[in-house]
């Protein structure tokens, strides 16, 4: 007797009235990923520092790769050979794969974009590649993930007007060829809105991929180098253009009260390197604001990285222990702390999901940002 397909799609659980924030299940091939929800990047099908049923036991329940560097290294046919991304990486969850489109729009000088698709110089070995809307699709579609992200062009914060119209066109253009290359029933595709500063482009952009039925909408272009101001009032302004019933994915962001910020705006999914990246370089996120570890008040400080916080690091090792780790150069030390920095994250999450439908939402989100540390502006 055969099974049934997976359940895939997005189902809306509960809105607060105060504020917009929206509770939410996305069905994915590889299980639900209950919203709103915090994505670990693991860029290359790994989560820095940590091994996969760590960031389980986390309670992750979808990470972040990308397709860009996966096709770069080790390749998508070594990848398809293992049958997917999953069972190459150990990873049994979820797993959304971003395109590479800000990546390659990175390259400055190394790539050449047209109408077709964008030619570029690998960042690994300057071999020249060419990837079209139709070749993502396929890449990650070889990759077995789950969520795949479309091509866009993605412009910098202070692009032209002529800049930003055409980025627009072009990243509609691309999601209409994307969206006729789809042959996987099994994953979800989801666009990716445009359109820099300018609030007229971002709704020119939002109504012509809306209009398309993606499987989710994403904002992208953010946290590019503009002032953090202006992304909270683009965010803001965006998010209220996408449909209401499909999930709302801002990428790379950011600090803990902006995730706070950006949920009270009915944004659903999110990724940032920032816990991760932090941890490896030495600081940890706490309720009470950022901790160094390296600097000398933590030598010979017997207390846990955050008090009463039951993560593998904390409920374990002092800060003198994990001060020494870092300072010695111990491997240790970065797992330690990139695993307090993401139980940090996804605990923060979980609270604001539960508090969603019991009506406590604005109430919650007032108490985590009055003990979160501001992001810088």
């Amino acid at each position: 007797m055969g099974t049934e397909s997976p359940r895939l799609g997005f189902e809306l659980l509960a809105v607060d009235p105060e504020t917009g924030a929206r509770r939410g299940r996305l069905w994915t091939a590889h299980g639900p990923v209950e919203t709103p929800a915090f994505m670990p990047v693991g860029t290359l099908g790994t989560v820095k520092a940590m091994a996969p049923w760590e960031v389980e036991e986390l309670g992750a329940r979808m990470v972040l790769a990308n397709a860009y560097h996966l096709a770069l290294r080790p390749g998508v046919e070594i990848v398809a050979a293992h049958g997917g991304l999953h069972a190459f990486s150990g990873w049994r969850r979820a797993i959304l794969t971003d395109s590479g489109g800000f990546q390659i729009f990175s390259l400055k000088g190394l790539r050449k974009v047209d109408d077709g698709g964008v030619e570029f110089r690998s960042h690994v070995d300057g071999s020249k590649h060419y990837f079209s809307p139709e070749d993502v699709i396929r890449i990650q579609e070889s990759l077995g993930v789950d969520v795949a992200m479309i091509l866009d062009e993605c412009v910098a914060a202070d692009a032209s007007p002529a800049e930003v119209l055409r980025s627009v066109e072009r990243t509609t253009r691309w999601a209409e060829r994307a969206a006729a290359a789809r042959s996987r029933r099994d994953q979800l595709v989801f666009a990716i809105v445009q359109g820099a500063m300018d609030p007229a482009a971002r709704e020119r952009s939002a109504s012509e991929l809306a209009a398309l039925s993606f499987d989710g909408y994403a904002v992208g272009g953010l946290s590019v180098g503009e002032e953090r101001g202006l992304t909270q009032r683009v965010a803001r302004h965006t998010v209220a253009m996408l449909p209401s019933d499909r999930p709302r994915y801002l990428m790379g962001v950011g600090m803990p009260d902006e995730l706070v910020r950006f949920v009270s705006m009915g944004f659903d999914l999110f990724d940032c390197v920032l816990p991760t990246r932090n941890a490896r370089n030495g600081m940890a996120f706490t309720s009470s604001g950022r901790l160094v570890i390296k600097n000398a008040e933590n030598r010979d400080d017997l207390r846990p990285i955050e008090e009463n916080c039951p993560c593998a690091c904390c409920s374990r090792f002092s800060r003198a222990f994990v001060r020494h780790l870092f300072v010695a150069g111990e491997i240790l030390a970065a797992r330690l702390l990139t695993t307090h920095n993401l139980h940090f994250y996804l605990s923060r999450m979980e609270r604001l999901r539960e508090a969603i439908p019991l009506g406590r939402f604005a109430e919650e989100a007032r108490s985590l940002l009055a003990a979160t540390e501001p992001a810088p502006a």
